[in-house]
């Protein structure tokens, strides 16, 4: 059994081939998509945040309005960059969201991927130490995951506007267990353990940021079990979730081979990132007796509990539920994950 949802980049473009040309169609149809995917027995929306691009970049509206409208699914992101974040300010809004969604947060950060201008934390404020915008991701969130944990630390004033608790105060709203629930974007096997290490659930894409020459699943695969080796070794006491994401494209239609029969010959790619060789995964597009066969020898996918499908949001809250529907109906059960 798997826990099987979507991940949406929420494009938007004025072009008339989009069923999404502004931010509102964007956030509204994010919103639908997650009340369609509940409906159908998804298990998860997640939404993809990137700044200066005609895609979703504000995830706490979102989450809240999408765990208002929803009651079961798991509601996320995959992922926030570190590098723009106010740690604290983002606690509390990761805090609400939790709240108004009965606890159904699973808030996926990182270090994020290549940014749309030069830089672009700069502009909200955060300047890295020696340059080192890594460094600063990571330092943003060690501050975000000790304000998670709910403690004290802030020194109350002595005539306060409103009666305080006593001792030190701490963050508020603050939700119980959200620190459970933080996920971190790995783009290498180092990476992973590191986030072991640091008690955070494993969230991985199709693009690793290494090559070993083997392919891509099978590295994915070493990723992680790595990840659950330096978890064991760490020591924790709960269970650590590790999510996979997949672009899957079901051949049912004469519309699913007009868009994505050419994907039928999708392999993967291994090619320049930030000066060094990264890897990135293929799509599978075929019948659903094929895809079967396919995701049956994915060694990563084998290996995670939760899928996450990347889903052409452009195409369409009403498509993109049928492609969901389509996986979870056709491909899924054969496979044991339904």
């Amino acid at each position: 059994m798997k826990k099987i949802g979507f991940l949406s980049f929420g494009h938007w473009t004025p072009s008339p081939h989009s069923q999404t040309r502004t931010a509102a169609d964007a956030l509204h149809q994010a919103i639908d998509l997650a009340v369609a995917a509940e409906e159908l027995g998804a298990d998860g929306a997640y939404y993809r945040v990137h700044h200066f691009a005609r895609q979703l970049a504000s995830p706490f509206p979102l989450l809240a309005a999408v765990g208002a409208r929803t009651s079961r699914i798991e509601i996320g992101t995959g992922v926030i960059d570190m590098r723009y974040e106010n740690p604290l300010y983002m606690a509390e809004d990761a805090g609400a969201a939790d709240l108004i969604s009965g606890g159904r947060l699973q808030l996926g950060i990182s270090r994020g991927s290549p940014e749309q201008v030069i830089e672009g934390y700069r502009y909200f404020g955060h300047e890295p130490e020696d340059g080192d915008h890594a460094a600063m991701a990571r330092q943003h969130t060690a501050v975000l995951l000790r304000m998670l944990e709910g403690e004290g630390f802030a020194e109350p004033n002595p005539r306060p506007m409103f009666p305080n608790p006593p001792g030190l105060l701490r963050l508020e709203p603050h939700s119980e267990g959200l620190r459970d629930r933080i996920w971190w974007g790995a783009a290498t096997r180092a990476t992973a353990e590191w986030t072991a290490e640091q008690g955070m659930n494993l969230m991985s894409s199709t693009l690793l940021t290494e090559d070993t020459g083997v392919p891509f699943h099978q590295l994915q695969a070493e990723q992680i079990e790595r990840y659950r080796a330096a978890w064991k070794e760490a020591g924790h006491l709960r269970e650590p979730r590790v999510s996979v994401s997949r672009s899957i494209m079901p051949l049912v239609s004469e519309t699913d081979h007009a868009y994505f029969g050419a994907e039928r010959r999708s392999t993967d790619q291994v090619g320049i990132l930030e000066g060094g060789r990264a890897r990135f995964g293929k799509t599978y597009a075929a019948e659903p007796d094929v895809l079967v066969e396919q995701l049956a020898g994915d060694e990563a996918v084998a290996a995670a509990d939760t899928l996450l499908l990347t889903v052409p949001n452009q195409l369409g809250v009403d498509y993109n539920a049928k492609l969901v529907e389509n996986v979870l109906t056709l491909v899924a059960p054969e496979l044991g994950w339904r």
